[in-house]
């Protein structure tokens, strides 16, 4: 993991108790879903990590990178979201985790100083150390497979250049430290030429360009992302298609957070905060159609905004205001206020992707994976597509994927065959 902070932390530190079994995992689908097979008469309920087979928790070693040179008991503790009865009980195994230094361009990341970083002549100098650590990793801890994930800050907005249309482009970037190579990507591009799966946990470009697409196809390697879909857009992702569903017209739709953790801090800088804006907006977009349904959505007025406040750590809160209007133009509103904690939301999303997507390796899958898109803000689809943001419908595909990997056939929910 790039990034040893409070989310990776979080992640550790639940995994580590439940093998003790001193904790439940609550919100990771590969560890208390189901899946239905069959009909419903047929009553086969099986749990996920029954019916696919993936890694076990007790098969399972952490690490990663971060620009601090902090253990992940120390980073816990300074992160402060689980409590010292929860963290001292696996003090021992967290303090073993010592990050490796950090790949850190500071104009990437503007509000962040890091002290426990990577020195190297060129970008492309930079790859080939994290190449190095990747390596030393497996050999140290004797594993058989590896997979990364981005748990680091919002980098300052990309737009992707002529650098990231091709793998020779981007290699010849990396040569000359061209500046839109940000250091996700670096992350990324060592990963891939080392056949490791990436999911990016940040609305960063990472590996959403051309070429990390060629590069994981060439390699063989899932890639899947981007930004944890936790707090407000898992809100919105749960709210907006119910009201599409019943054809409710919105007039506007305001949405505000206010949070204390590192990720506030980071998205005080208005660059970072850009990259979580074009993330988190567009969202309603494709999930209400507006080109579709003018007269519903036509003319939607949708705002967010972030707001650094320290004194609330990683109790995240998100308030929406929604303006809408029903039968005859009637207007109405919802107000919805989620006092979340975000590291408590993400930590399950970390565990469930690593998981996932050590299973898409090993079914063969490469490239992009879209049925992942359940666990992203800003879903990465192959070129040419819209992405899905319907929760429920990326549910089904997700579900509908673990179906057909191994042969049973996917639910339509039809049902005619009942009554016929």
């Amino acid at each position: 993991m790039p990034g040893l902070g409070a989310v990776a932390t979080t992640m550790i530190a639940g995994v580590l108790l439940a093998r003790r079994g001193q904790g439940a995992l609550v919100g990771s689908l590969t560890q208390m879903g189901t899946i239905r097979l069959g009909k419903r008469t047929d009553n086969r309920v099986p749990r996920i990590n029954e019916f696919v087979p993936l890694a076990r928790l007790d098969d399972l070693v952490f690490g990663g990178w971060d620009i601090f040179p902090d253990s992940a008991y120390q980073s816990a503790i300074h992160a402060n979201v689980l409590g010292r009865d929860h963290l001292d009980r696996v003090r021992d195994e967290l303090e073993t985790i010592e990050p490796m230094t950090a790949v850190f361009y500071p104009e990437c990341v503007r509000r962040l100083h890091g002290t426990h970083i990577k020195r190297a002549r060129s970008k492309a100098e930079m790859v080939e150390l994290v190449r190095e650590d990747i390596r030393r990793f497996r050999a140290t801890n004797g594993c058989d497979r590896l997979v990364a994930i981005w748990c680091g800050s919002t980098e300052s907005h990309v737009e992707p250049s002529q650098v990231h249309q091709s793998m020779e482009a981007f290699e010849a970037g990396l040569r000359r430290d061209d500046p839109g190579i940000g250091n996700s990507q670096i992350y990324a591009w060592a990963c891939l030429k080392e056949g490791v799966p990436f999911a990016n946990g940040a609305p960063n470009l990472t590996v959403d360009f051309p070429a990390a697409w060629q590069l994981a196809h060439e390699h063989r390697v899932p890639i899947a992302g981007k930004d944890f879909k936790t707090g407000q857009t898992l809100m919105k992702t749960v709210v907006a298609p119910g009201l599409k569903a019943r054809m409710l017209g919105i007039r506007g739709w305001f949405s505000t957070n206010i949070l204390g953790n590192r990720d506030g801090e980071v998205l005080d800088d208005p660059g970072s905060f850009k990259s979580k804006e074009v993330s988190k907006l567009g969202v309603l977009d494709y999930i209400l159609q507006p080109e579709v349904y003018a007269a519903l959505y036509g003319d939607l007025f949708h705002k967010v905004r972030i707001e650094y406040y320290p004194p609330r750590g990683d109790a995240k809160e998100g308030w929406d205001n929604i303006d809408l209007f029903g039968w005859l133009g009637y207007p109405m509103q919802i107000k919805i206020d989620f006092l979340c904690r975000d590291s408590i939301l993400a930590a399950p999303i970390v565990l469930d992707l690593a998981l996932l997507l050590d299973l898409a390796q090993r079914a063969g899958m490469k490239g992009i994976q879209e049925w992942l898109s359940f666990y992203f803000k800003s879903p990465m689809t192959a070129a040419g597509l819209y992405p899905e943001h319907d929760l429920f419908i990326q549910l089904m595909k997700l579900k509908n994927t673990m179906r057909w990997m191994r042969g049973e056939p996917p639910i339509t929910h039809l049902g005619h065959e009942y009554y016929d």
